[in-house]
């Protein structure tokens, strides 16, 4: 099976997937999980604040 949150599909992601995260504030890290704001909306986030939403689900 192919992995596609690293490798080559990334190169062609804006700016390489990377940013700070909107929910912990890590700056410089992947942020290719889909998470949700108070507000409802979606946001990019990274893989440790993803993992916290799922719990909390």
């Amino acid at each position: 099976m192919s992995k596609n949150k690293r490798g080559k599909a990334l190169w062609r992601m804006p700016s390489r997937a990377r940013g700070t995260c909107p929910v912990c504030g890590s700056t410089r890290i992947k942020l290719l999980y889909l998470g949700k704001d108070p507000a409802g909306k979606q946001l990019a986030v990274c893989k440790k604040c993803d993992g916290k939403q799922q719990k909390a689900v």
